[in-house]
């Protein structure tokens, strides 16, 4: 019979280790540290988020219960204390920097964008996680309220996040994607709320693009002689609901913030009847398809639903500021190791089945491929897998 190591083994593989490393050293996370090490933090932490754990105390029962398994993976018995000085000690930034090395794999394997166009689409945007003020008292967002404020990049291939900024709930949005560096050529598309029309022209001086909502009290003047030229505006693309596509500049006090040409496409939805103006500096695309880019947006907010419901990012196993970014932090990363290991395998489910597949097999032995696609399986699991996924078995082992 072929042994396997554990689902939860093979998921913890799917991390660069020696690349971890790199991080831990630079930051000195295991100085003085004798037996629960960063990468025993990060295992532990991370089995919380696989499992669902909401409590140091439910996590340390259930490490209790299922200590032969983490033995192999190098864990000795390890308690709720030794976790919660660990969150409070070891120095956040370590999981930060995982997080990019982990992103630029998923980079590698994730699909391109539905779009035709080549250009890179990013949505920003962010979300607000409540807080208790009396517990945690460095995240105060009211007079008596607490939160802080989850800031997001969504690359649209692959879905996947490529920028997190974790700040108090005060921070407005805009604050933060001023800092962002903006890639040419790509396209950024954020609601009207993050409107500052110097970061717009700053984005257009940079050779990348935009799309955004345009604001009600707005002040533009239609050019009747624009510089660039518009596609034209097509009998489908009326039917799917443009109403007009015009070229502007915005006029008043705020002129000066942004002195170039603008596009103007008015849109109604079909469905609704309800009609939105999106502002943009893209000239070659048709009005269409700068209005189903703004539709794409959603997807961040639906990134935003998927890792408050099924990551825990809502409630904390600490309340101290490095507690907290610890776990978002490997909150993030779990998230990319799912896309990881969805994309890689090819694998044809959803994200939510994924999760659940190697939450109710997290100590299952079993190659991670036949947990993916069962016809894999021999009478009870215990068959080898075919000749043609030999050489990827032994290569994973």
């Amino acid at each position: 019979m072929q042994q396997f190591s554990t689902i939860y083994n093979q998921f913890l593989k799917q991390i660069p280790r020696s690349q971890f490393q790199t991080c831990v050293d630079h930051y000195n996370g295991d100085y003085r540290v004798r037996t629960f090490n960063c990468w025993s933090q990060l295992t532990t932490m991370m089995y919380a988020q696989v499992a669902g754990k909401v409590s140091l105390r439910a996590l340390e029962l259930s490490l209790q219960n299922h200590a032969q398994h983490f033995y192999h993976l190098g864990l000795k018995k390890v308690s709720r204390s030794t976790v919660a000085d660990a969150n409070q000690n070891r120095d956040w930034h370590i999981y930060e920097e995982l997080f990019t090395t982990v992103f630029l794999r998923c980079q590698d394997v994730a699909p391109k964008h539905k779009f035709r166009f080549k250009n890179k689409l990013q949505a920003f945007d962010a979300s607000t996680i409540k807080l208790c003020l009396k517990t945690f008292p460095w995240a105060k967002f009211r007079q008596a309220k607490g939160a802080i404020k989850l800031h997001a990049r969504l690359d649209h291939s692959g879905q996947l996040p490529n920028f997190i900024n974790v700040t108090t709930g005060k921070t407005h949005e805009i604050k933060v994607a001023r800092t962002l560096t903006i890639e040419p050529d790509s396209i950024s598309v954020f609601d009207r709320a993050m409107i500052d029309y110097a970061w717009l022209f700053h984005i257009d001086e940079s050779d990348a693009y935009f799309v955004t909502r345009a604001k009600d009290n707005m002040s533009y003047a239609l050019l009747p002689k624009p510089e660039h030229h518009l596609p034209k505006l097509s009998k489908r693309a009326r039917q799917k609901g443009i109403i007009k596509d015009q070229i502007i500049r915005i006029v008043g006090n705020k002129a000066d913030k942004i002195p170039i040409e603008l596009r103007l496409v008015t849109y109604r939805d079909p469905e609704t009847g309800e009609i939105y103006e999106y502002l943009t500096n893209i000239f070659h695309l048709s009005a269409l398809t700068i209005a189903q880019i703004y539709k794409a947006r959603w997807e961040i907010e639906l990134f935003f639903k998927w890792i408050k419901q099924h990551l825990k990012i809502k409630t904390f196993l600490g309340t101290s500021e490095n507690a907290v970014m610890t776990q978002i932090w490997i909150a993030m990363i779990t998230y990319l190791l799912l896309a990881y290991i969805k994309y890689k395998n090819k694998f044809h489910g959803s994200l939510l089945t994924l999760q659940r597949l190697i939450c109710e097999h997290v100590f299952t032995r079993m190659h991670l491929e036949q947990l993916l696609f069962p016809e894999l399986r021999g009478a009870g699991g215990r068959h080898p897998l075919p000749p043609r996924n030999l050489a990827q078995l032994c290569l994973t082992l």
